[in-house]
């Protein structure tokens, strides 16, 4: 029987774990260079080499991990699989409970910039009005949170979890955000619609062009079919991968950091909008975070196991309640309205920015927080 306790949780990663990465990093065998000037052949040999000797000379991991833990996180249990989640509640009593879920090769890292500016706005120059209670989980498969042991945690159980999971804490009501696979989970609790998430807001937008639009495409659209053109060309090898054979992937990647940590920064400074790098966007600290929650906990093919699970079922269903979304310019797939409006029957919310990439709490937190305020006010 599933304990349904809310237990609290620290992350604390055991030195000997710390000590193995810096061996391990100290004797990685490296390939030879790549042929090319650019990260057109992957992640160059003399980046990867630079943040890899950072990680294991100065990188300070203990101090890293009390800035994660500044905010309370716990675990619970979901049909015998451990969820970890961060539950950090407003001061503010009005507060609107928000769950946001992250995406691959993302983690809750993402958030660490935007949990405090969501639950006490006024500490950054905003209204007490528009404060939220915090639910940040980690996926099943993903750092702190339990691996599952058989098939069928794909989207629409985690959804289903993740809305039994707010009714574990408390909350009757609560509005809910994601992007990558977050923005999947979020718009299967839209579709999925069981009575308790009053609206969603997601800034990754997945829906198929409209045939009808095809003859005047807006230059949104256009950018749009070339996005979806180079992704399906020469940026979704890692997907192909990770949907068809994430256990092959999971030996080489939970058995090398240097592979683990070139296999997520490629997908950084291809996704985010950095100008050719991606520390032009976050700092090398932030970039290595979230490889530590990763490597730390030897996820690496059971999380890539979600692409198996659900990868054809990413941009499933019509939602029907209350949506906001949020185009970032240099998203992986950008959408016009009129073509989210196919999925997205009730669209309050529309907007799209001119800075920004994928990883948009990350990359740009004070707009994503103005995003998801302005989108959910009208709900309050």
């Amino acid at each position: 029987m599933t304990d349904e306790s809310v237990r609290p949780f620290e992350i604390t990663v055991n030195d000997g774990v710390l000590s193995d990465l810096k061996h391990r990093l100290a004797n990685t065998r490296w390939p030879e260079s790549e042929t090319v000037d650019d990260w057109s052949q992957g992640i160059p040999l003399a980046y990867a080499q630079d943040l890899c000797h950072y990680w294991a000379n100065e990188y300070d991991w203990r101090t890293r991990e009390a800035l994660l833990n500044q905010y309370p996180q716990f675990i619970s249990e979901f049909d015998g699989l451990a969820i970890h989640f961060y539950h950090a509640r407003s001061p503010h009593p009005d507060a609107m409970p928000i769950l946001i879920t992250h995406g691959w090769p993302g983690s809750v890292v993402e958030f660490q910039k935007v949990i405090g500016r969501l639950i006490d706005p006024p500490a950054y120059g905003g209204e007490a009005a528009d404060a939220f209670h915090v639910v940040c989980p980690s996926l099943p498969g993903f750092s702190f949170s339990g691996k599952p042991t058989g098939t069928g945690w794909g989207i629409g159980k985690i959804a289903e979890t993740w809305n039994t999971l707010m009714l574990r804490l408390g909350y009757d009501g609560y509005v809910a955000q994601g992007g990558d696979w977050g923005s999947a989970v979020t718009s299967t609790i839209g579709v999925q619609n069981l009575g308790q998430c009053r609206g969603i807001h997601i800034n990754m937008v997945s829906v198929a062009p409209d045939p009808a639009t095809m003859d005047d495409l807006t230059d949104l659209e256009k950018r749009a079919l070339a996005g979806m053109k180079h992704y399906r060309d020469i940026d979704s090898g890692y997907s192909k991968q990770q949907s068809t054979r994430p256990q092959t992937l999971g030996y080489a990647l939970t058995d090398s950091p240097s592979g683990q940590l070139a296999w997520i920064v490629e997908k950084f400074w291809s996704w985010m909008d950095c100008d050719g790098h991606p520390e032009n966007t976050v700092s090398r600290d932030e970039l290595l975070d979230n490889v530590m929650l990763y490597w730390c906990t030897a996820s690496a093919a059971s999380s890539a196991r979600l692409y198996w699970e659900s990868f054809n079922e990413f941009s499933a269903g019509e939602v029907h309640i209350p949506t906001g979304c949020s185009i970032f310019p240099k998203e992986i797939f950008l959408c016009s309205r009129r073509w989210a409006e196919q999925r997205y029957k009730n669209i309050i919310h529309w907007n799209e920015l001119d800075k920004g990439g994928h990883f948009a709490a990350f990359e740009q937190p004070e707009l994503f927080v103005k995003e998801i305020t302005d989108c959910f006010r009208s709900l309050r």
